[in-house]
């Protein structure tokens, strides 16, 4: 009779398992929504009144009071708005935010022991409260500023998808008591532990969290290519115009010789950079060969640092070098070589290479520091029998060092090929005058001057696309000739 209830009662301990882990999927999925939602400016609930900005997330009202505020100075001055009601709208964000953190944190421990899970639920139902919290503060503000004495002025507006937000916290209430009911009893020298896939997996999470918010998040921006958007103006204001700016990129005339230049000068610099990217790992060989230890780190120090300075510095100490009144000019002219000064920044002459120039200075020792990370992982005894069967310094960097370090440069490599529309835009900016735009204009600054100085939203939206699309093909098609030629890939 005993062992029969002790099966009955395995049995339903089985059963309210299986029950709390297909709930657990739920909740996940939960968890995972909870936090996109923080960063979607169109499904911010603190967005009470227009005066709000439009691209304020949840997130946005939450950790910056002065955002939430800039447009309130005169409503507050003339008593339109109490301050009362921000900081309410400022701190139900605020607990929104932690709400879903928090309760993010227990799911984390959902992947752990059944001591763990239950110790997890905890902070799952505190976050879940915390969060509605939050949501009746910002439901409290919005109902307060309808009683403004200006509604013209402030123009109240009802909380968007609040009672979304609402049901979610209710749901992961719900769930995380549910599942803690489910659990099976903890076992007395049950311990709480991770396994170690799943502590990897969480190690990444916040690389994968930052990638959604920072790289994918931001292709919400893409609409703006499909619409007649003008700057100041909100996109419900404006038409949908479907591909009209993509064919207007290929049918104008003069767009059309724009882009054909700017592509020349893009495709050209990061050619020369793509045939002069085996010069990090060269020097990165020959950085290791100095025996001098004391040297060496001079050396790698020295030629790090460059990265570390703005190309805004970078110019200014260009200008001094080799602008009309500058060091080079002043050591021609008082050797008789020159009669008076030229200003070497304003010729156009052999301007990709000085692009190439400038950009090895600042680049070559910190992109040189991943192949000495390479080469440390190279095994010693393989130097060692190499010197036993007589070789050479020369021969054993040529016969161990290279090849060793081929996979890491096919690597890099790879990505170079990929990013090849992508030649930043700091650098050309500074240096860009009028006599040299035509052969220093690359694609990055031909995106900001179509967006930001000429007030061609949509056009430059549909440029950036473009070369989006084209890195994404680059980047398959240089993995699959590298796994084609070598067998290996990086994808």
């Amino acid at each position: 009779m005993i062992v029969t209830n002790q099966i009955k009662e395995g049995s339903r301990d089985m059963s309210k398992e299986k029950i709390a882990d297909k709930l657990y999927i739920v909740l996940r999925i939960s968890y995972i929504l909870a936090f996109v939602l923080l960063f979607i400016p169109a499904l911010n609930p603190g967005r009470i009144s227009e005066l709000i900005p439009q691209t304020a997330s949840v997130f946005t009202c939450g950790t910056s009071y002065s955002a939430l505020t800039e447009n309130f100075a005169r409503a507050f001055n003339r008593g339109w708005v109490g301050t009362l009601t921000l900081q309410m709208v400022f701190a139900g964000c605020l607990c929104i935010i932690l709400g879903f953190v928090v309760a993010g944190a227990g799911g984390c421990m959902s992947l752990g022991t059944t001591k763990l899970k239950k110790i997890g639920m905890i902070p799952s139902m505190i976050g879940a409260v915390l969060a509605f919290a939050g949501c009746m503060m910002v439901n409290w503000a919005a109902t307060d500023i309808k009683g403004t004495p200006k509604p013209d002025r402030i123009v109240p507006m009802e909380p968007k998808n609040l009672s979304f937000y609402i049901a979610l916290c209710v749901v992961m209430l719900v769930l995380s008591i549910v599942i803690l009911l489910c659990l099976p009893k903890v076992e007395k020298n049950e311990k709480c532990y991770i396994e170690t896939k799943y502590q990897l997996f969480l190690l990444l999470l916040p690389f994968l969290a930052l990638c959604i918010v920072f790289a994918y998040l931001p292709l919400l921006g893409w609409r703006y290519a499909f619409f007649d958007y003008k700057s100041g103006n909100t996109l419900s204001m404006e038409n949908f115009v479907g591909l009209k700016w993509f064919a207007f990129l290929f049918q104008n005339e003069a767009t059309r010789s724009d882009l054909v230049r700017v592509l020349r000068n893009t495709l050209a610099m990061s050619g020369l950079g793509l045939a002069t990217s085996w010069c990090s790992m060269a020097f990165a060989i020959m950085l290791c060969e100095i025996k001098n230890l004391k040297f060496r780190r001079f050396v790698q120090t020295f030629t790090t640092i460059p990265n570390f300075i703005s190309w805004v510095l970078v110019y200014a100490v260009a200008f001094a070098i080799f602008s009309t009144d500058g060091f080079v000019s002043s050591l021609l002219i008082n050797a008789g070589v020159m009669e008076g000064g030229t200003n070497f920044l304003m010729d156009n002459s052999h301007m990709w290479i000085k692009m190439l120039a400038w950009g090895m200075w600042k680049g070559l020792g910190w992109n040189a520091i991943i192949y000495i990370a390479a080469i440390s992982g190279i095994d010693q005894q393989l130097y060692e029998a190499a010197s036993i069967d007589g070789a050479g310094r020369f021969q054993r960097m040529w016969n161990i060092t290279v090849p060793s370090l081929i996979p890491t440069f096919m690597v890099l490599l790879i990505m170079a090929i990929a990013g090849i529309l992508s030649n930043g835009m700091d650098q050309y900016l500074v240096f860009e005058t009028p006599y040299n735009t035509d052969t220093i204009t690359v694609l990055d600054l031909y995106v900001y001057k179509l967006g930001i100085n000429g007030g061609k939203v949509p056009l430059a939206t549909v440029v950036g696309m473009f070369k989006s699309v084209v890195s994404v093909i680059l980047l398959f098609g240089a993995n699959k000739i590298s796994k084609a030629v070598r067998g290996e890939s990086i994808m």
